[in-house]
């Protein structure tokens, strides 16, 4: 696996706070992901070696919560609220519109590079739906011209790249 240094003693260090390594595998998850971007193939036997633990134990970690990602996403991540509060008021379009402005689908890596959309469960703002959180930060109301808007931003932020 090809971390940085940084990565390596932070996995290190981390794994001295629990009294039983197991207990360090979603924090190890965490960690490689913020290096590499998601969890390549190889990071179930990895961890699973780093912990003692048995690969499948590591892969059923990964494949049950979906905040880790098995492959690559692009520079960019939008992620569409679709609970019932955002869903009832436009949710699904505004989703619709990050699609089509980025020539894209759920999941996938825009043909530029510049952005994956997704679909994700509540992002707790539901008073202010339909929510969209992009990269860290969060946007409210996010109907289909906001949502015009925003890519609009994120196209040009890209251009001066």
């Amino acid at each position: 696996m090809n971390l940085k240094a940084e990565t390596l003693s932070k996995i290190d260090e981390v794994i001295t706070h629990y009294p039983v390594k197991r207990s360090a595998t979603l924090p190890l998850l965490h960690l490689i992901q913020e290096d590499i971007g998601h969890l390549p193939p190889e990071t179930s036997e990895w961890v699973a070696a780093k912990l003692e633990l048995e690969p499948i134990n590591v892969l059923e970690v990964i494949t049950f919560y979906p905040m880790f990602r098995q492959k690559p996403i692009g520079r960019r991540h939008i992620k569409v609220c679709r609970t019932l509060s955002c869903a009832l008021v436009g949710g699904y379009k505004t989703c619709a519109t990050f699609e089509a402005e980025f020539k894209t689908h759920l999941g996938e890596v825009s043909p530029d590079g510049e952005v994956t959309v997704d679909f994700v469960e509540c992002l707790a703002s539901c008073g202010t739906a339909p929510v969209v959180l992009i990269d860290d930060e969060l946007h409210e109301k996010v109907d289909a011209a906001k949502a015009k808007q925003l890519s609009d931003q994120i196209k040009a932020e890209a251009k001066k790249r």
